[in-house]
């Protein structure tokens, strides 16, 4: 049986951070890649440049716009090959946007208009152009369903593992060196003594390299796994890993139907 613990979670930073027991490589590379390639976000696809007299040129706008993240909210919109109006486009597979800009200075995300406010630019502050003196942008923007296989900008974030380390500290020989070298809090020393900051474990990522600096440091891993999520903003890591979860559902019932 497959069980989930988890660990750790910023929800300010967008991270969390949990431990699966029960279950090798192939079930986590199998989360990890949905996570990345199959869940699905909103980003900016069409749009239509009615003025541009900035120092960008249209395209490279264009590109800017596109790989903002949109705050998305999967129970409202679908994907456009999935919806009723059979790739036509309307309000379920489309997200009206507009930009209009012609104060001196910085053009943010958060100037950006939308049609439905629960899915805006998630990085207000993202600095978009700078104007001049009498330049101005108009852009109506149409956001769509995509995935992360198909282009990078659908992608709702980061996602990896690894097997859980357990780091044990012996007779050290020279604690002094190991503390110097350790630059992510790790090892604290008290007198002679090295203590391991066990709360700095499964974060870092330089436990080969401490293991290496003296026989008493020794590195052992576990068969349970640790993954890591990081997301961009459009979706909460709940939201990402319960997704993930119902795609791989969807696969195996339909793998199913077809033996």
């Amino acid at each position: 049986m497959i069980k989930l613990e988890k660990v750790k979670e910023e929800k300010k930073k967008s991270k969390l951070l949990f431990l699966i027991k029960g279950a090798d490589e192939i079930f986590a590379n199998t989360i990890r890649r949905l996570i990345v390639e199959e869940v699905p976000t909103l980003a900016v696809e069409d749009l239509e440049i009615k003025d541009n007299n900035s120092a960008l040129y249209d395209e490279m706008l264009a590109l800017r716009l596109g790989l903002i993240p949109i705050k998305t909210d999967l129970g409202s919109y679908t994907l456009k090959e999935k919806c009723k109006c059979v790739g036509a486009g309307c309000a379920r597979c489309e997200l009206k946007m507009t930009l209009k800009a012609s104060k001196k200075g910085y053009v943010y995300a958060e100037e950006a208009k939308s049609t439905d406010p629960k899915c805006s630019f998630v990085q207000e502050k993202m600095p978009i152009v700078k104007l001049i003196s009498k330049q101005k942008v108009d852009v109506q923007m149409t956001a769509i369903l995509g995935q992360g296989k198909t282009h990078i900008k659908w992608s709702p974030g980061m996602a990896f593992y690894k097997h859980e380390p357990v780091l044990k500290v012996g007779s050290v020989k020279n604690p002094d060196l190991v503390v110097e070298q350790c630059t992510d809090g790790v090892f604290e020393q008290k007198g002679s003594k090295l203590i391991v900051v066990e709360e700095k474990v499964y974060d870092s990522n330089l436990l080969e390299h401490y293991a290496a600096l003296d026989n008493g440091i020794s590195l052992e891993h576990t068969d349970s796994i640790l993954f890591f999520v990081e997301s961009w903003g459009q979706l909460s890591c709940k939201e990402m890993l319960s997704t993930a979860g119902e795609i791989l559902q969807e696969k195996v019932e339909e793998m199913e139907k077809l033996i």
